[in-house]
Protein backbone atom coordinates (compact mmCIF):
# COMPACT_ATOMS: atom_id res chain seq x y z
CA UNK A 1 0.00 0.00 0.00
CA UNK A 2 1.35 3.44 -0.93
CA UNK A 3 2.75 5.53 2.09
CA UNK A 4 -0.12 8.37 0.57
CA UNK A 5 -2.78 6.73 2.13
CA UNK A 6 -5.75 9.53 3.29
CA UNK A 7 -2.40 11.93 2.74
CA UNK A 8 -4.80 15.62 3.23
CA UNK A 9 -6.12 14.14 6.53
CA UNK A 10 -4.56 15.11 9.39
CA UNK A 11 -3.86 12.60 12.25
CA UNK A 12 -5.13 13.45 15.51
CA UNK A 13 -2.44 11.78 17.47
CA UNK A 14 0.92 10.17 16.19
CA UNK A 15 3.53 7.84 18.46
CA UNK A 16 6.33 5.74 17.76
CA UNK A 17 6.68 2.66 19.21
CA UNK A 18 10.07 0.92 19.64
CA UNK A 19 10.20 -2.44 18.09
CA UNK A 20 7.04 -1.57 15.96
CA UNK A 21 6.92 1.71 13.92
CA UNK A 22 4.66 5.02 13.67
CA UNK A 23 1.36 4.80 14.63
CA UNK A 24 -1.04 7.42 13.74
CA UNK A 25 -4.75 8.18 14.62
CA UNK A 26 -6.73 9.52 11.41
CA UNK A 27 -10.39 11.15 11.77
CA UNK A 28 -12.79 7.97 10.00
CA UNK A 29 -14.35 9.43 6.58
CA UNK A 30 -17.34 7.73 6.14
CA UNK A 31 -17.53 7.35 2.97
CA UNK A 32 -13.81 7.14 1.77
CA UNK A 33 -13.38 4.63 4.30
CA UNK A 34 -16.60 2.54 3.96
CA UNK A 35 -15.39 -0.07 1.53
CA UNK A 36 -12.32 -0.67 4.09
CA UNK A 37 -14.23 -0.82 7.28
CA UNK A 38 -17.23 -3.01 5.28
CA UNK A 39 -14.93 -5.41 4.61
CA UNK A 40 -13.05 -5.76 8.09
CA UNK A 41 -16.56 -6.03 9.81
CA UNK A 42 -17.99 -8.58 7.11
CA UNK A 43 -15.13 -10.88 7.97
CA UNK A 44 -17.08 -14.03 10.17
CA UNK A 45 -13.67 -13.19 13.16
CA UNK A 46 -15.40 -9.63 13.58
CA UNK A 47 -18.65 -11.05 14.02
CA UNK A 48 -19.38 -9.42 17.60
CA UNK A 49 -18.61 -5.79 16.15
CA UNK A 50 -22.36 -6.39 14.82
CA UNK A 51 -22.10 -5.33 11.02
CA UNK A 52 -21.70 -8.91 9.64
CA UNK A 53 -24.31 -8.97 6.80
CA UNK A 54 -24.76 -4.98 6.42
CA UNK A 55 -23.75 -3.47 2.62
CA UNK A 56 -21.45 -0.85 2.46
CA UNK A 57 -23.51 2.11 2.53
CA UNK A 58 -25.46 0.96 5.39
CA UNK A 59 -22.05 1.02 7.08
CA UNK A 60 -21.06 4.31 5.62
CA UNK A 61 -24.84 5.67 6.94
CA UNK A 62 -23.91 4.80 10.34
CA UNK A 63 -20.37 5.79 10.36
CA UNK A 64 -21.84 9.43 8.82
CA UNK A 65 -24.50 9.39 11.35
CA UNK A 66 -21.82 8.78 13.75
CA UNK A 67 -19.80 11.94 12.47
CA UNK A 68 -22.74 14.36 13.54
CA UNK A 69 -22.55 13.26 17.30
CA UNK A 70 -20.43 14.92 19.90
CA UNK A 71 -20.36 11.99 22.16
CA UNK A 72 -18.99 9.17 19.78
CA UNK A 73 -16.12 9.48 17.10
CA UNK A 74 -14.66 7.07 14.92
CA UNK A 75 -10.83 7.02 14.01
CA UNK A 76 -8.63 4.56 11.49
CA UNK A 77 -5.64 3.68 12.99
CA UNK A 78 -2.56 3.49 10.53
CA UNK A 79 0.84 1.43 10.94
CA UNK A 80 2.95 3.60 8.78
CA UNK A 81 0.95 3.83 5.87
CA UNK A 82 -0.77 0.59 6.04
CA UNK A 83 -4.90 1.05 8.09
CA UNK A 84 -4.43 -1.40 10.89
CA UNK A 85 -7.49 -0.85 13.24
CA UNK A 86 -10.73 0.96 13.26
CA UNK A 87 -10.93 2.73 16.87
CA UNK A 88 -14.44 4.08 18.14
CA UNK A 89 -14.33 6.25 21.01
CA UNK A 90 -17.38 7.31 23.45
CA UNK A 91 -18.63 9.28 26.45
CA UNK A 92 -19.52 6.60 28.69
CA UNK A 93 -22.96 8.85 30.22
CA UNK A 94 -24.19 9.07 26.58
CA UNK A 95 -23.81 5.03 25.57
CA UNK A 96 -26.09 2.46 27.24
CA UNK A 97 -22.72 1.39 29.04
CA UNK A 98 -23.46 4.05 30.96
CA UNK A 99 -26.68 2.75 32.02
CA UNK A 100 -24.72 -0.45 33.95
CA UNK A 101 -22.00 1.11 35.96
CA UNK A 102 -21.49 4.04 37.93
CA UNK A 103 -19.16 6.27 35.27
CA UNK A 104 -16.90 8.58 37.02
CA UNK A 105 -15.54 11.52 35.75
CA UNK A 106 -12.47 11.00 33.30
CA UNK A 107 -13.78 8.03 31.88
CA UNK A 108 -13.71 7.04 27.87
CA UNK A 109 -15.43 3.87 25.98
CA UNK A 110 -13.55 2.52 23.89
CA UNK A 111 -14.25 0.02 20.90
CA UNK A 112 -11.71 -1.81 18.69
CA UNK A 113 -11.68 -3.60 15.70
CA UNK A 114 -8.17 -4.83 14.41
CA UNK A 115 -7.55 -5.38 10.39
CA UNK A 116 -7.60 -9.32 9.38
CA UNK A 117 -3.98 -10.72 9.69
CA UNK A 118 -3.30 -10.77 6.12
CA UNK A 119 -1.57 -13.72 3.90
CA UNK A 120 1.26 -13.70 6.65
CA UNK A 121 -0.76 -14.63 8.93
CA UNK A 122 -0.71 -14.06 12.68
CA UNK A 123 1.41 -11.01 13.39
CA UNK A 124 2.71 -11.44 17.01
CA UNK A 125 3.29 -8.44 19.04
CA UNK A 126 0.43 -6.54 16.68
CA UNK A 127 -2.46 -6.23 18.78
CA UNK A 128 -0.64 -5.19 22.02
CA UNK A 129 1.27 -2.50 20.21
CA UNK A 130 -1.63 -0.95 18.92
CA UNK A 131 -3.15 -0.85 22.38
CA UNK A 132 -0.36 0.52 23.93
CA UNK A 133 -1.00 3.10 21.53
CA UNK A 134 -4.56 3.72 21.67
CA UNK A 135 -4.05 3.95 25.46
CA UNK A 136 -1.87 6.81 25.05
CA UNK A 137 -3.86 8.30 22.50
CA UNK A 138 -7.32 8.70 24.79
CA UNK A 139 -5.36 8.49 28.56
CA UNK A 140 -2.65 11.42 27.67
CA UNK A 141 -3.70 12.62 23.99
CA UNK A 142 -7.20 13.07 25.09
CA UNK A 143 -6.10 13.60 29.20
CA UNK A 144 -8.55 11.01 30.59
CA UNK A 145 -8.13 8.82 33.80
CA UNK A 146 -9.72 5.40 33.34
CA UNK A 147 -10.94 3.37 29.67
CA UNK A 148 -14.18 1.55 30.00
CA UNK A 149 -14.21 -1.56 27.32
CA UNK A 150 -17.29 -3.67 27.16
CA UNK A 151 -16.37 -6.93 24.84
CA UNK A 152 -18.77 -9.61 24.29
CA UNK A 153 -18.87 -12.12 26.99
CA UNK A 154 -18.17 -14.67 24.30
CA UNK A 155 -15.67 -12.82 22.71
CA UNK A 156 -12.54 -14.46 24.73
CA UNK A 157 -9.57 -13.71 22.51
CA UNK A 158 -10.81 -9.90 23.16
CA UNK A 159 -11.44 -10.39 26.56
CA UNK A 160 -7.98 -11.91 27.65
CA UNK A 161 -6.01 -8.97 25.43
CA UNK A 162 -7.64 -6.58 27.23
CA UNK A 163 -6.64 -8.04 30.73
CA UNK A 164 -2.88 -8.35 29.21
CA UNK A 165 -2.55 -4.92 28.69
CA UNK A 166 -3.50 -4.75 31.98
CA UNK A 167 -7.13 -3.85 32.18
CA UNK A 168 -8.94 -5.28 35.49
CA UNK A 169 -11.87 -6.93 35.11
CA UNK A 170 -15.68 -5.54 36.15
CA UNK A 171 -18.29 -6.94 36.24
CA UNK A 172 -20.54 -8.62 33.65
CA UNK A 173 -23.58 -6.88 32.68
CA UNK A 174 -26.62 -7.04 29.75
CA UNK A 175 -26.35 -3.94 27.95
CA UNK A 176 -30.14 -2.70 26.55
CA UNK A 177 -31.70 -3.38 23.48
CA UNK A 178 -31.36 0.41 21.61
CA UNK A 179 -33.83 1.28 19.18
CA UNK A 180 -34.10 3.93 17.48
CA UNK A 181 -34.82 5.79 14.00
CA UNK A 182 -30.96 6.27 13.83
CA UNK A 183 -29.53 3.57 15.75
CA UNK A 184 -30.31 -0.18 16.59
CA UNK A 185 -28.03 -2.35 18.60
CA UNK A 186 -29.81 -5.72 20.18
CA UNK A 187 -29.11 -6.55 23.98
CA UNK A 188 -25.53 -7.58 24.88
CA UNK A 189 -24.11 -9.14 27.61
CA UNK A 190 -20.61 -7.67 28.03
CA UNK A 191 -17.50 -8.16 30.18
CA UNK A 192 -16.44 -4.71 31.18
CA UNK A 193 -13.25 -4.33 31.76
CA UNK A 194 -11.13 -0.77 33.23
CA UNK A 195 -7.67 0.59 32.48
CA UNK A 196 -6.69 3.43 34.67
CA UNK A 197 -4.29 5.84 33.64
CA UNK A 198 -1.89 4.96 36.96
CA UNK A 199 -1.75 1.85 35.88
CA UNK A 200 -0.70 2.00 32.43
CA UNK A 201 1.47 4.77 32.70
CA UNK A 202 2.56 4.78 36.24
CA UNK A 203 4.68 8.03 37.24
CA UNK A 204 8.57 7.02 37.25
CA UNK A 205 9.66 7.46 41.52
CA UNK A 206 13.04 9.14 41.59
CA UNK A 207 14.98 7.97 44.89
CA UNK A 208 17.72 9.76 46.45
CA UNK A 209 20.89 9.41 47.93
CA UNK A 210 19.95 9.35 52.09
CA UNK A 211 16.03 9.41 51.28
CA UNK A 212 14.56 6.39 54.24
Amino acid sequence: MSDAYAPDREPVYEESIDGFGAVRVLPLDAHADAGLVHAWASEERAVFWGMNGLTQNQVSEIYAHMATLDTHHAHLLLKDAEPVALLQTYEPEADRVGLCYDVRPGDIGVHLLLAPAGPGGARPGWSAALLVAVSSYVLKGLDRSRVVVDPDVRNEKAITRFLKQGFEAGPVVVLPEVDLPDVYLPEKHAQLAFLERTVAFPERTVTFPGDA
